[in-house]
């Protein structure tokens, strides 16, 4: 159970911070950089989550969204201990299957009554559509980076963990979508619209 009694610790004033196995890093070691945008990512979704309160969706917006960012402390704590090569099951705090599980079928549940797209979605909308397009773009972000780390420190991240940030992209995207009354107020992408000059 995590207890914070003090904000300040002055631990990190000479750039390094401690990994959840108790390492101590650089502040801006590759592994602190996933989970620090991880961090930011759940931040992005929450101002989302403010947005949607009272929003009638199936399923609820506000409901999912709160789930998501439970999650993706958890997501954080996981990248924040690399998987150790004798590491038991259960015990550390690692994503499971069936938490991916729960975004594809809400990925599959806002999507159904979406039309087919013809062009990519320009980001905005309404302002929930807007907020989830921003929180999709830190998630990618988030996700790049930890196959990143997951390239340069090969077996110490949890496969779980990368598959989760990429399918929560993709649900971003679909309920960005739902956002805009179900596709109906997008703005698709006109390719070359502004190419040509004024007559």
């Amino acid at each position: 159970m995590v207890k914070l009694t003090k904000i300040y610790t002055k631990s990190g004033d000479r750039g390094t911070t401690a990994l959840g196995s108790g390492a101590r890093v650089a502040k801006t070691h590759q592994r602190v950089v996933a989970y620090g945008t991880v961090d930011e990512a759940n931040a992005a979704i929450g101002q989302a989550r403010c947005l949607a309160e009272g929003v009638a969706s199936h399923p609820p917006m506000f409901d999912v969204l709160t789930a998501v960012q439970h999650d993706l402390f958890d997501v954080g704590a996981d990248l924040s201990t690399p998987v150790g090569a004798d590491e038991e099951d259960g015990a550390r705090l690692r994503v499971q299957e069936h938490q991916t599980l729960a975004l594809e079928s809400w990925i599959d549940a806002y999507n159904a009554p979406l039309e087919p797209l013809t062009s990519f979605v320009l980001p905005g909308g309404s302002p929930l559509a807007a907020a989830l397009h921003v929180a999709r773009t830190i998630v990618r972000r988030a996700e790049r980076l930890t196959v990143g780390l997951a390239e340069h420190e090969p077996d110490s991240v949890n496969a779980e963990a990368v598959r989760y940030l990429n399918r929560l992209s993709d649900l971003m995207f679909v309920m960005a979508r739902a956002a805009n009354d179900n596709g109906a107020t997008d703005v698709l992408w006109v390719p070359g619209k502004n190419r040509e000059a004024p007559p």
